[in-house]
Parts: structure tokens; sequence; C-alpha cells
């Protein structure tokens, strides 16, 4: 490691060698784009106003600790999933649930009203990709890229929002695959996708990476021994280190923290040639 100072805003975890991978995983809300930050002030009042509603549910404090507990403990998954669990709350409450498919659409759509002037202004060009990217990220993967690194991209978000969204930021062109939720949830998962990597291009260990801000992909990643890095992004902010990310990514087999790609040369050379 070349410089203590720049290292200080890392965590390293557990130590892990550095140049062996040439294949790459990156989680998409929150590691990359920013197109959807603070999709949580759109999902949890849904949810609480439908809890709200049933013949048996607590009042509203407690009705909301629940609420923003369980989207916490799902985040990562796809969206299908704190769905199907909110149709169980309500079931619970002695309510009668729609089917979660139902759900995920209707929080689709208020989403979208909330990032639509993102999305227009991408679309417009009005502002650049980087306005709308965690910072550093498009050039780190740009870099990656340049060095023969083959990166992939998978997403608990549809993967028609999803392959709309990295358009807009660029991105296309330096993934060998983007992969998002489907309708039929079941025959998608991040497993699903990296256990695919695995399989084809007959890796092992240190020669696969992934970078999330989620603890789904540092789990799955774990599971088959790769270098998990977890980005603890401060995504309304972004400056520094979100600690409920942060810890969460430790808990899940995090082997690095960082906070961003800001720091962009030096994450490149540390990742590709530091031994350490």
């Amino acid at each position: 490691m070349t410089d203590s100072n720049q290292l200080n805003e890392f965590e390293l975890i557990h130590p892990f060698p550095c140049g062996n991978f040439k294949f790459a995983l990156f989680d998409f809300d929150g590691t990359i784009s920013l197109i959807r930050e603070g999709w949580q002030k759109i999902m949890v009042p849904m949810m609480i106003e439908l809890l709200l509603q049933t013949p048996h549910h607590e009042d509203e404090p407690e009705i909301t600790l629940i609420t923003k507990k369980f989207v916490a403990e799902l985040t990562g998954k796809q969206t299908i999933y704190q769905m199907i669990r909110l149709a169980e709350e309500i079931s619970k409450r002695g309510g009668t649930p729609l089917e979660p498919l139902e759900y995920k659409n209707e929080y689709n759509e208020r989403l979208l009203k909330r990032i639509k002037n993102r999305i227009d202004d991408l679309e417009q060009k009005r502002i650049t990709p980087e306005t709308m990217a965690v910072p550093g990220s498009i050039e780190f993967i740009k870099q990656l890229h340049a060095h023969n690194i083959q990166c992939f991209l998978a997403s608990g978000t549809d993967e028609k929002y999803v392959l709309h969204e990295a358009e807009l930021l660029g991105l296309p062109p330096y993934f060998a695959g983007i992969f998002g939720a489907q309708d039929d949830y079941k025959n998608f998962s991040k497993q699903i996708v990296i256990d695919g990597i695995i399989k084809k291009y007959s890796l092992s260990g240190d020669e696969f990476i992934s970078f999330g801000d989620g603890y789904v992909e540092i789990e799955n990643t774990k599971s088959v021994s790769g270098i998990a890095v977890g980005v603890a992004t401060n995504e309304a902010e972004r400056l520094g280190i979100d600690e409920w990310k942060r810890n969460r990514l430790i808990a899940a087999g995090a082997d690095l923290i960082i906070p961003d790609f800001h720091r962009t040369d030096f994450l490149v050379n540390y990742f590709l040639n530091q031994n350490h």
C-alpha cells in the first residue's frame, strides 16, 4: 500500500490477495447509480399506509418501526421480496392482501414519479451521468474494463429499469452482462448470476471480486470464496461512510469497506497491482 492517508478512508476487514481477479460483479443502485436515491422514502410510507388500513394494526410509530426493519432486512434482494413480506404483514393484521406483484407495480409507479426529473435530465443531457452516479464509480468501471477485467452488473431492481438507467449512465459498453429482477422472480437472483459466472469461466476464489452496498451480493460472493468489497455509500450527501451500511456489510462478510470510488486511480492500482 503506497499511501497511508488514502488508505485511511478504507477499512480492511480480512486481508486478501490482489491482482488475481479477472471478473468483477457490481450491484447497481447505491453502488454505481444514485438515480433511485431515496427510494425508501417511497416504499416505507406506502407500506405504512396499507398496514394502517388493516383491522388489527398497531399504532403508527410501532408500524413505522416494524416496516423500516423488514424493508432494511430485505434490501438488496429483488423488490418483490419486500412486497411478499408486506402481503404477509397485512394478513397477520387481519387484512386481505393483493398479489405482491400488484404492490410492486404500485411502488414502481410512485418511485418513477419521484425520480422522473432525474431521468428526464439525463435523457435530455441537461446533467452528466457522473451527477447521478456514486463518486468515481463510472471512471473506476471504465478503468477495470481497460485492464481487460470482465465486468457484470446485477440488480434487485426490475431489469427493464436497470437496462434503461445503465444506458443513461453510459455503462453498457463496459459490461459483459447486465442483469435485473424478473416478474418470474424465482428464476433470477444475484446468487444465480454469480454461480453462472463462476461455472462458465471455471473461476475459483480470488479470481472473482464483487462490489456492493447491500448484504446480498456480499454473502453470495463469500459463498463462492470470492473477494467482497462493501461500498458503504452515503447516498444523500455523497460523502463519507454510511455507518448503518458499513455495519451490515461487515456482518455479511465484506473483506474491505470503501465509502465510494472517488480515489479512482489509487483503487485501480490497489486492486490490480498491489499484493498484501
